[in-house]
């Protein structure tokens, strides 16, 4: 266990961002999975831009890798102008 005062709140806030990334991470999930189910593709552009600014926002934190994220955005593209 830590016995500095620093050390003590270095745990505090690295707990804290890990929560915070937990939730980023997930929401981003969830965004593009709900995305990837939409069968209507207008409505399915539409949400797009949210979701890629989602990942993007992953990649600026550090959540998940660039290239990563670049792949991400990539496979979402491909999937939705795939739809009829």
């Amino acid at each position: 266990m830590a016995n500095h005062k620093a050390t003590k709140k270095d745990i505090r806030q690295s707990e804290k961002r890990r929560e915070l990334n937990r939730y980023y991470g997930r929401t981003t999930r969830n965004a593009i999975r709900t995305l990837l189910a939409t069968p209507d593709k207008a409505t399915a552009t539409a949400n797009l831009s949210k979701v890629i600014s989602m990942i993007d926002k992953l990649a600026k934190r550090n959540v998940i890798h660039k290239n990563k994220a670049g792949n991400l955005k990539s496979g979402i593209v491909k999937r939705i102008n795939a739809l009829a």
